[in-house]
């Protein structure tokens, strides 16, 4: 039998996740704006803008993390 704190351990790797890539998503969004407007006027700028919208996505690796360890807490 499953108890509630196995559930609630899932719940909050779930939220852990999803809470990094939502944050992200929104950096990557503006990020990725500001970077084509650049890119528009000045075409050189395109390895700088493609390497400030990759830097987001570490933040998901970092909530990946965060529910790893939160996991190892059913233990």
């Amino acid at each position: 039998m499953v108890d509630i704190n196995t559930g609630l351990i899932g719940l909050s790797a779930g939220i852990a996740i999803a809470g990094s890539a939502i944050a992200a998503a929104i950096a990557e969004k503006d990020i990725g704006t500001a970077a084509i407007g650049a890119m528009a006027e000045k075409e050189e700028l395109f390895g700088k803008g493609l390497i400030l919208t990759v830097i987001p996505e570490t933040i998901v690796i970092f909530g990946l993390v965060v529910a790893i360890l939160i996991l190892g807490l059913n233990g």
